[in-house]
């Protein structure tokens, strides 16, 4: 490509596309573990960095750097690795820029694994991280009185899709001296621009809707050249975290329909969430999209779209959770998300089920959740699927 600027679509097509001499149409995949020199000259000057050449899969593949380059155009990030998981991504981007006595200020809301690396792993390292409700700005403001060296937060959240104002809390971080990382996932790459809103940082599982079909582990980590190839490449260098070549070029190719199956997604998903919001047996409804989210002005200001992620309460509880789940024909019941297939889950149980039944209170996660990853089948089978599962609840 030019340095004209391209419309998304098309620069999800064709971004960052380096042909080999044989000019294929596809991108070319490189299996290939470590690359040759033209000489020992050579070679130690690729070891001094002294000249653009790969060295080693670990550290760099063309086939990876195609994937990378093109996320970066995506997310209007300078920079981009990708890792082999999305936990990976988290924790390396976190774990690149801490020492033993830093402080982390982060949302309460997040992903099981995610609270587990702030609660868990790093304070073995002597990192202290304070929790708070990130969608109370006040607590930010009271959190980052005291000195604080990165602030995380998910929004939209897993899996009841809180919201964090961003440019909000990123201003009070930037004032407080902390690094803002935000994990992206729910909103996806094209429904919300976190760079653009104040973050330093952004976090994705390339598994969920960058890949979107079930096939892949991957990660990516993006943001200004400055942090990713000077703080976070040596730590990925070291530790391993690079993704496959293959992953990454089968992700290459699952990019040039990323707007299409979003969008398709995301219609499905408004439309389940106006079905459920009539529906006797569901309690409550989380959509960012409806107007009954109680924070569906500040998604409206912050992200171009909504997203297929939802997640409702059934009243009766766990049992009446798993009733659900078990009457499902269509939709599988699987942790996953993102996919081209609706998948459903219980975060009770299954996602959170390592947290404290007071930390799930905390987060509002409760007994009667479901959260629903909203594929590309048709909406009216996707309702009726739901419709005959929700009245096996009430018949009991």
């Amino acid at each position: 490509m030019t340095d004209k600027q391209y419309k998304t679509a098309t620069t999800l097509v064709r971004g960052a596309q380096k042909r080999s001499d044989h000019n294929e149409t596809s991108e070319a995949l490189y299996m290939t573990s470590g690359f040759v020199y033209d000489s020992a000259e050579q070679a130690a000057a690729a070891f001094r960095d002294e000249v653009d050449c790969f060295v080693y899969s670990r550290y760099g593949n063309p086939t990876v750097k195609m994937f990378e380059q093109r996320l970066a155009m995506l997310e209007g990030a300078e920079a981009c690795r990708a890792t082999g998981t999305g936990m990976a991504a988290v924790f390396g981007a976190l774990a690149c820029q801490l020492s033993s006595g830093d402080r982390i200020v982060a949302s309460r809301a997040l992903f099981g694994a995610c609270h587990a690396i702030l609660t868990k792993i790093l304070p073995k390292w002597g990192v202290v991280t304070e929790l708070i409700d990130g969608r109370d700005l006040m607590a930010w403001e009271r959190a980052l009185k005291t000195p604080a060296k990165l602030v995380f937060l998910e929004s939209p959240s897993n899996p009841v899709l809180e919201l964090v104002d961003i440019e909000a809390v990123a201003t009070l971080a930037h004032a407080a001296g902390a690094t803002v990382l935000v994990d992206n996932v729910f909103a996806s790459p094209l429904y919300q621009k976190p760079l653009d809103l104040g973050a330093d940082i952004v976090i994705y599982s390339t598994t969920k809707h960058i890949d979107g079909q079930g096939r892949l582990l991957g990660g990516a980590v993006l943001g200004k050249t400055a942090f990713v190839e000077d703080v976070f490449l040596p730590f990925y260098r070291q530790t391993g975290a690079a993704m496959s070549a293959f992953n990454a070029w089968v992700m290459l190719k699952s990019l040039e329909t990323l707007p299409l199956r979003v969008a398709a997604q995301t219609d499905n998903a408004a439309a389940v969430a106006a079905h459920l919001f009539t529906h006797p047996a569901v309690v409550s409804i989380s959509y960012p999209g409806h107007q009954s989210h109680p924070q569906h002005d500040l998604a409206k200001q912050q992200m171009s779209g909504f997203g297929n992620m939802l997640a409702f309460e059934l009243a009766g509880g766990q049992e009446a959770a798993f009733r659900f789940l078990n009457a499902l024909d269509l939709i599988d019941i699987s942790n996953n998300l993102g996919d081209s297939k609706s998948l459903a889950c219980h975060p009770f149980t299954t996602t959170h089920a390592n947290l404290s039944d007071e930390d799930r209170a905390s987060l509002n996660i409760r007994p009667g959740h479901i959260r629903i990853s909203i594929g590309l089948e048709d909406s009216g089978d996707l309702i009726a699927d739901i419709d005959q599962a929700l009245a096996r609840i009430i018949k009991s």
